[in-house]
C-alpha cells in the first residue's frame, strides 16, 4: 500500500509448541469416514457450497475497499469532526477532536473520539473503518474468479504477499484489514470451512482460525456462515 510499511514475519508456523489446532476445527475435515478396500479409511472431500446455497452477504464492486490505498479510501469518505466529551471529569475532551469517517459507497462509519489530538483520532477512525469494511462487505472470492479473469491488482498483491506465509498479524499491522477481508471472501465462498481456504493460501487451518480469533467480528461472521450451512462454530480465543 502507498506510504505504508507492512509487517512480515519469517517465523515458523508453530513456534514454541503452540497448540496446533486451538479452535477444534480439523485441519482436513472429511465428515464420515467410510471403509474402502483393505479396510483403509477413505476421507470424503469437503465441498464448497453452490452460490445459491451461500449465506447472504453484501457485495460491492472490486477491489475490496479494505485493500485499496489509504489516500484513495479517504477520497471515498466524508470527514466530520465533532466535539465529544471523553473520560476525565472536568478535564474531559471538549474540543472538536472527535473524528467520524463515513465511507460514502457503503455508508459504514469509523469513529474515534477518545484522544485529544484530532490527527490521532483520525488515524484510529481510519483503522477502525477498514476493519469494519473488511467484515461488512464482500467481493468475489478467489475460487469464484474464472481462469480467464484477472483479480484486481490490489487484491492480488495482498494475496501474493501473504500466500504461504504466517498469518499472525499484529493489530497495528496496516495490512491486517486487507488480509481479513480477502480471507472472509474465501471463507464465505467455502461455506465457512477454513480447510478449503487454507489450501488456497498455502497455510494451516490453525493459522487462519487464529487470525479470525484476533478480531472477534470476523470470527462471528464466519460462525454465522457455518451455522447457515449446519456446521459447528469455531471456538473463540480464551
Amino acid at each position: 500500500m502507498t506510504g505504508l510499511k507492512a509487517e512480515r514475519s519469517h517465523e515458523p508456523e508453530n513456534p514454541g509448541g503452540e497448540p496446533e489446532n486451538p479452535s477444534g476445527e480439523p485441519e482436513n475435515p472429511g465428515g464420515e469416514v467410510p471403509r474402502g478396500e483393505g479396510s483403509l479409511p477413505v476421507l470424503s472431500q469437503p465441498r464448497a457450497p453452490e452460490r445459491s446455497e451461500r449465506f447472504f452477504c453484501r457485495f460491492v464492486a472490486p477491489p475490496h475497499p479494505a485493500t485499496i490505498e489509504v489516500d484513495r479510501l479517504l477520497a471515498e469518505c466524508h470527514f466530520r469532526a465533532q466535539r465529544r466529551s471523553g473520560p476525565g471529569g472536568q478535564h474531559r475532551n471538549k474540543t472538536s477532536s472527535g473524528v467520524f469517517l463515513e465511507h460514502l459507497p457503503t455508508g459504514i462509519v469509523g469513529e474515534a473520539t477518545e484522544r485529544r489530538s484530532q490527527p490521532q483520532n483520525r488515524a484510529v477512525a481510519l483503522a477502525r473503518l477498514r476493519l469494519q469494511l473488511a467484515v461488512a462487505v464482500r467481493t468475489e472470492a478467489e475460487m469464484d474468479v474464472g481462469a480467464q479473469q484477472h483479480p484486481p491488482r490490489e487484491e492480488a498483491e495482498v494475496r501474493d504477499r501473504y500466500r504461504a506465509r504466517r498469518l499472525r498479524l499484529a493489530d497495528d499491522n496496516v495490512e491486517k484489514p486487507a488480509v481479513i477481508a480477502l480471507l472472509l471472501n474465501d471463507l464465505h465462498a467455502a461455506g465457512g470451512q477454513p480447510s478449503l481456504v487454507a489450501r488456497q493460501w498455502q497455510v494451516t487451518t490453525t493459522s487462519i482460525v487464529s487470525l479470525l480469533q484476533s478480531y472477534r467480528p470476523a470470527l462471528d461472521l464466519v460462525n454465522a456462515i457455518r451455522n447457515h450451512h449446519g456446521r459447528p462454530a469455531l471456538k473463540s480465543k480464551r
